[in-house]
């Protein structure tokens, strides 16, 4: 598997920080409009709709048209492990269904006084069979402007 990182420092508050990304909200805020995201549906882990934190077990369908162009992928992903103690906590999604054979995206938060920081670390197969070994690691070309787009927003959003 293919592995991309990125970590970004908030000015703000760990517990602000860590509410923010833990709901649907957060993660509609984050995504840049260009890629054309639609969430259908969450599930909380006891089968409750659109539960107020995205839990573990939580399972979010959603669909993605980046661009514009091409047909709407969907994409369904569940919280696979979430937790939290003084001052860190981390939750790892990964895609059930989608455009990736393997996907896994794991969120760290560590709180450094009164300031967060964050980072992202994706796990990730592209739908290449055999080619995927070649053109693997260009997909960051992909997913540095996403990611970017992601940590400058929730600095804006959070930041006071």
């Amino acid at each position: 598997m293919h592995t991309y990182e990125r970590s970004v420092r908030v000015a703000a508050p760990f517990e602000e920080v860590w509410d923010f990304h833990s709901t649907e909200k957060g993660l509609e805020a984050l995504t840049p409009d260009w890629m054309g995201m639609e969430i259908e549906s969450v599930t909380g882990p006891d089968g409750e709709s659109d539960p107020d934190v995205l839990e573990t077990g939580a399972t979010i369908h959603a669909s993605v048209r980046p661009f514009g162009v091409g047909p709407r992928q969907r994409w369904v992903s569940e919280i696979v492990a979430r937790d939290r103690s003084d001052g860190s906590g981390f939750f790892r999604d990964t895609m059930d269904d989608g455009p990736f054979p393997e996907w896994e995206h794991t969120h760290n938060f560590y709180a450094d006084g009164e300031e967060t920081v964050i980072r992202d670390h994706v796990e990730y197969e592209l739908p290449l069979g055999p080619l995927d070994g070649l053109f693997g690691p260009l997909a960051v070309v992909g997913f540095e402007p996403m990611f970017r787009y992601r940590h400058r927003q929730t600095r804006s959003l959070l930041e006071s």
